[in-house]
Order: structure tokens, then C-alpha cells, then sequence
């Protein structure tokens, strides 16, 4: 039986892999390893300026649970907190923004 490490290890390399093939196609070039689990294309903006976008795959463990042990990473659940964490940003930058232009209304009626 394989060890919970080799496992994840294969999985990674086969990520990669599938990554590096599809960009390799997509943008006609070669991709770069950088690191452990790292890739990076050398690209050129739309001014030729030299850009590498840079791709790490991990797989994450979790949260340590304070007994020696993880709590399970939940992608589903990182998603759904992200997209509220982004929900309530965006409700900050408007009633932000609504402050400010109030601001702009109230001084205007006083001059």
C-alpha cells in the first residue's frame, strides 16, 4: 500500500503534468519549472514586455485540530467562504462609497 505522501506526490505530478501540457499548447511555449510543485511561463505583455505568471499546485492537508491530527481540507467549503468573504467586501466598498458621495451632496449644500 502506497504512503499518504506518495500519493498526494503522484496526484501533484499528474496535475502538473495535465497544466503543463495544456499552457504548453495554449501559448506555443515551453514552461518552466521553479520550484517543487512550481511552474512559470515566460510570456511578453501585449507591449513585449517580459512577463512570468507564475502556477504552484499544492495539496493542502487542513487545520491542525489542537490533538495531533488535521481537520480535512474542504475545497467546497474554501470556496463558499471566499465567495461570501468577496460578498461582504463588495458591501463594505459600496456603502463606503455611498458615504462618500452623501459627504459630496452635503458639502455641496452648504456653500
Amino acid at each position: 500500500m502506497a504512503s499518504k505522501a506518495s500519493l498526494e506526490n503522484a496526484l501533484r505530478a499528474e496535475i502538473l503534468e495535465v497544466i503543463t501540457n495544456a499552457l504548453s499548447e495554449h501559448f506555443d511555449v515551453d514552461v518552466i519549472t521553479v520550484g517543487s510543485g512550481e511552474i512559470s511561463l515566460p510570456l511578453t505583455d501585449a507591449e513585449g514586455n517580459e512577463k512570468y505568471p507564475k502556477i504552484k499546485v499544492s495539496i493542502p492537508r487542513g487545520t491542525r485540530n489542537g490533538e495531533g491530527g488535521y481537520t480535512p481540507y474542504d475545497g467546497y467549503n474554501a470556496a463558499e467562504e471566499y465567495k461570501m468573504e468577496q460578498e461582504s467586501k463588495a458591501q463594505e466598498r459600496a456603502v463606503r462609497k455611498a458615504m462618500k458621495e452623501a459627504e459630496k451632496k452635503g458639502g455641496k449644500k452648504e456653500e
